[in-house]
């Protein structure tokens, strides 16, 4: 570690008393949390410009942000805890932009049922989060044949009625992230990823591997503008693809779609047929512990709707919940951005029951793995939202003190190796 303070190294060679040069663990700590929730916050603002859609005010903070985080400008513990829960604030911003980008190019996502598995026929499988690339790929295969697959948090795709209406977007192949190593050798066409969830790729599909920009791969093939003659020309010649269905899976809980049926969710709830939401997902991930929100999932009451979004997702979709009041127990809200629906729900709830968000009978269980997470964590604390539990593990860039703090200011959790009774009993 470095001290930026007297700029020799910690516990090195040179400087062993990181309290003298006042570049402590909870300094650096908050330091890294602003870093990694600007990082995750600049990747959605990114999305969002390639949009149309900007706001000068977050610009003018991720500047702010990372200047704070320069060598000896701020060691100071409240100022840094301000910065963060702003950056939380900001990044609410960002996701309403980018929200409100996919809906007025894309339309507003609908519940739709997705085929998953392949159909017969020369195909392109895109992964990540770029839906602005992959309307340009769908545009450019029109009539020649070639079958479109989602993959990963391209998932909710499928729910935006200008990218549905495209008939060769024939379903989704595959699972999250971390199972592109075994899951991409099994798709014989080209493969394109959009944007971060990426993992360098073994020479088994590196030629068919293409990444669009600042995705890059060592063995792949850079694409640095919206031009997919490569990626189609790989998928001609390449094996065709078998007929082999897995499964149909509905998605498309779009927040305004749940907002359209906010009087009969109220009625649920009024009436005791609904008696709690859980909000599970976040991002997934391949270490142990994370079997954690499967077990959640399935073990909660009948009385109760689960909502998810992200990557997280495949952790708990794989099951048949039913439904209770004529409404389906699973609900998928889409990509991990679509938290700023996630928000808006619980804000129209609260408002409707006249309470505050804290007083809902709400449990939010998080899964985190990178920067985009850490993003929606901050916006979710920025809002004052108590009692999120997050794992499987402690991040390890947050000190003992700084979670101690966010435990007591936010009721801050970090899951348990089995989900307790408190947590899915009704009463409690």
């Amino acid at each position: 570690m470095f001290c930026n303070q007297c700029e020799q190294t910690q516990n090195g060679t040179g400087c062993t008393d990181i309290g003298v040069c006042g570049k402590d663990e909870d300094v650096q700590s908050l330091q890294e949390i602003l870093l990694y929730g600007v990082k995750g916050m600049a990747a959605y603002a990114h999305h969002a410009r390639r949009l149309g859609k900007t706001d000068d005010r977050v610009s003018a903070f991720i500047e702010e942000a990372l200047f704070a985080t320069v060598t000896n400008v701020n060691f100071d513990i409240p100022s840094l805890l301000e910065y963060v829960l702003e950056c939380g604030r900001q990044n609410i911003r960002v996701m309403e932009l980018l929200d409100q980008g996919h809906t007025e190019k894309f339309g507003r996502p609908v519940p739709t049922t997705v085929y998953e598995g392949t159909k017969a026929g020369p195909g392109i499988l895109v992964t990540g989060h770029d839906l602005v690339d992959l309307h340009a790929l769908l545009e450019q295969t029109s009539g020649l044949g070639i079958n479109v697959y989602t993959h990963g948090e391209m998932l909710p795709a499928h729910s935006y009625p200008e990218l549905k209406k495209h008939p060769h977007l024939v379903g989704h192949f595959g699972g999250p992230w971390q199972n592109q190593l075994w899951e991409f050798p099994q798709f014989s066409g080209s493969i394109l990823a959009t944007t971060n969830c990426v993992l360098i790729p073994p020479d088994s599909y590196a030629d068919r591997l293409f990444t669009t920009r600042v995705t890059a791969v060592p063995g792949g093939n850079r694409l640095l503008g919206e031009d997919f003659s490569a990626v189609i020309e790989k998928a001609k010649q390449c094996s065709p693809l078998p007929e082999a269905k897995v499964r149909e899976s509905t998605i498309g809980f779009h927040y305004s779609t749940l907002l359209g049926i906010a009087d009969k969710i109220i009625d649920a709830v009024k009436s005791g047929d609904v008696k709690r939401f859980y909000l599970i997902g976040g991002c997934d991930g391949a270490e142990s512990g994370r079997n954690y929100y499967t077990q959640l999932a399935q073990s909660c009451p009948e009385q109760s709707i689960i909502l998810t979004l992200g990557c997280g997702k495949y952790r708990i979709r794989n099951h048949d919940y039913g439904t209770v009041a004529g409404l389906p127990r699973f609900l998928d809200m889409g990509q991990c951005n679509d938290a700023f629906g996630a928000v808006q729900v619980a804000l129209a709830l609260a408002k409707s029951f006249d309470c505050g968000v804290n007083d809902l009978p709400l449990e939010i269980v998080l899964s985190w793995f990178e920067q985009k997470a850490v993003a929606v964590l901050l916006s979710l604390l920025a809002l004052d939202v108590k009692g999120i539990r997050i794992g499987p593990v402690p991040p390890a860039f947050v000190s003992p003190n700084v979670f101690k703090v966010l435990q007591d200011k936010f009721d801050l959790k970090v899951i348990e190796s089995s989900p307790p009774l408190e947590l899915v009993q009704l009463g409690a």
